[in-house]
């Protein structure tokens, strides 16, 4: 009991960095092993069987392209490097939320949250459920593009299929997840043991001079970029199996510096075999690489790749709807949306308000948006914030100097990849202006507006428009207050 007492006083006594300590030494039950699968299982999704295509047509030849993928990993996993320091000398939940507090107060801090309700999450389960939808109509329509409304209406349907699934039972939306992870490995290992042999067979002609006839802008490359590290998302989450892990500040490095090296590996080993049975021109014109793939190396069993890929970008949806929704909610609890968005089904106990909120505002985005825009728009905000936040942890280094730093990188790989962050965000806006761009600034600035008006000064006028619309879908949808829910 002493021994107790002692070591919670200790706890009590420190920083904003025991805060989530208990919690810490309580559940140490993941190795280094399982470190390292959590990451690649969290890394690899969708991106995989969407990205190959952008970033060739962006890089225009075979080498320059497999080299992005290499660049893509060594990136993602110094930023994982970088979030592993964060992520121990800031121990509270709420991904970069609590980082940009800590390092530049409460305005980027709210800005990050209000463009990952608005911007990151539901753009990014756009895109796997667009994704999804390709792969599954790209069978029926051998030799020509889907229909365009196929594809929305497929991915609305997906979208629509997850957020039920999700808002009905927590326990029924962890049991798809756990159904469609396995699916993912499958068709990668299939692919690549399937390039591992017919490079061993001979086919290495698309290899040949496979630099020539590239063209390179700053712009191509990060356009490039954006769409190689969409399949590496999910690199800074990996701070969260810090609680779970035996010996965390030695097996949390480890474990990032040989998962994401693995993805990489996997990545660039899929890319290959992609190669080995298509031309630079056949990959590009391919409405659906990994089906053109199977189509010419697995038949008669080519179906099953279009069927696993389906399965696993329906994996990736539901698991960004399962933690996006969260995230809303947390949002609607702490008082930076809608109060109605932190209430809980009385029935079914999910936080059935958020996600439907999310779903809607993902079949928004799909309504005028294609894959390469979605990508695009989501990479643009998600790296200026990456970015922000990771020269917080350089500010941090002068203006927290009492912080503990468990773990602590060599300070110029901060201020790398702050700098690649700054190039990845302004070359694309430089040398190949969108309008995506445009829009994603300006939901972002909008933010602005509803935190002076609901969050920083709470006028009462715009407390009388919240406090009725709260009180209508609280009727309307049978929720309540998380406080109130039954046990």
């Amino acid at each position: 009991m002493e021994e107790t007492t002692l070591r919670k006083r200790r706890e009590d006594e420190k920083s904003i960095q025991s805060i989530e300590h208990k919690t810490t030494n309580l559940q140490k039950e993941l190795g280094l092993f399982s470190g390292i699968c959590i990451i690649v299982g969290t890394i690899i999704g969708s991106g995989i069987f969407i990205s190959p295509k952008s970033v060739l047509s962006n890089m225009e030849a075979v080498g320059p392209c497999l080299i992005v993928w290499a660049a893509c990993g060594i990136l993602a996993t110094l930023g994982a490097l970088c979030f592993a320091e964060l992520g121990t000398m800031i121990t509270k939940s709420g991904g970069e939320y609590p980082y940009l507090m800590e390092a530049f107060g409460p305005i980027p801090a709210y800005l990050f949250s209000w463009t990952s309700l608005f911007v990151i999450k539901p753009s990014s389960f756009a895109i796997i459920c667009l994704s999804f939808s390709e792969y599954v109509s790209a069978p029926f329509y051998s030799g020509c593009n889907p229909p365009q409304v196929v594809i929305k209406l497929l991915a609305a349907a997906a979208i629509l299929l997850i957020t039920t699934v999700n808002a009905l039972s927590v326990r029924l939306g962890s049991y798809v997840q756990n159904v469609f992870t396995a699916a993912k490995m499958v068709i990668v290992v299939v692919i690549i043991i399937s390039g591992i042999v017919l490079l061993a067979q001979g086919n290495t002609r698309n290899f040949e001079n496979s630099f020539e006839g590239t063209k390179l802008s700053l712009g191509a490359i990060g356009l490039a970029f954006y769409n190689g590290l969409w399949a590496y998302d999910g690199w800074n989450q990996l701070n969260y199996i810090t609680e779970e892990l035996r010996n965390p500040f030695r097996n949390l490095p480890l474990a990032i510096i040989i998962g994401i090296p693995l993805v990489t590996g996997c990545y660039i080993l899929m890319n290959v075999s992609y190669f080995t049975v298509m031309t630079a021109t056949e990959l590009l014109q391919s409405q659906a690489v990994a089906v053109t793939f199977g189509d010419r190396v697995l038949y008669p069993a080519s179906w099953v790749v279009p069927l696993f890929v389906a399965f696993s970008t329906l994996g990736a949806a539901n698991g960004t709807c399962f933690t996006a929704g969260r995230l809303v909610y947390v949002a609607g609890r702490e008082g930076h949306m809608l109060k109605v968005l932190s209430y809980v089904s009385v029935k079914r106990l999910t936080p059935a308000p958020a996600i439907i909120f999310y779903g809607i505002i993902a079949i928004i985005y799909i309504i005028p948006g294609d894959i390469n825009s979605l990508v695009n728009y989501f990479s643009f905000a998600a790296w200026l914030f990456y970015g922000l936040t990771i020269f917080g942890l350089v500010v941090m280094r002068f203006t927290r100097k009492e912080l503990k730093r468990p773990i602590k990188v060599p300070i110029f790989i901060p201020i790398l990849v702050t700098l690649l962050s700054v190039f990845l965000v302004l070359a694309p806006i430089i040398s190949q202006p969108a309008w995506e761009y445009l829009y994603c600034v300006l939901f972002m600035l909008s933010g602005l507006i509803f935190y002076f008006l609901f969050v920083y000064y709470k006028f009462g006028w715009a407390q009388k428009i919240s406090k009725p619309l709260t009180m209508h879908l609280q009727m309307l949808m049978e929720v309540v207050p998380a406080e109130e829910a039954p046990e």
